[in-house]
């Protein structure tokens, strides 16, 4: 088994949450990322502005289980662009440079 490097993770959920997944639980199962990695790679991502956290507490009233929701940024999407484009320079594809 290849174990993914943190940048991947880090691409990964990026990407997860770009293509249009917000809840946690839904960018934890995109991702394939345990829920205490996710939560801390979340605080961190928000804390260097690369993903919002959106608090929904008074939006749904409906819905109580989820009371956070996450968009990506431009600076977050701008880490995504980078990285797709160096990885498209050096010819390597992602499962090329795991260990």
């Amino acid at each position: 088994m290849v174990r993914r490097s943190k940048l991947e993770m880090w691409l990964d959920i990026l990407s997860t949450i770009k293509s249009g997944k917000s809840k946690p639980t839904r960018i934890m199962y995109g991702a394939n990322v345990s829920w205490e990695a996710l939560q801390r790679i979340l605080g961190s991502m928000a804390s260097r502005g690369l993903v919002r956290e959106i608090d929904t507490r008074n939006v749904r009233k409906r819905d109580k289980r989820t009371t956070r929701r996450y968009e990506i940024t431009q600076k977050g999407e701008n880490i995504i662009r980078y990285f797709k484009r160096t990885r498209g320079l050096l010819g390597l594809e992602i499962s090329t440079i795991r260990r």
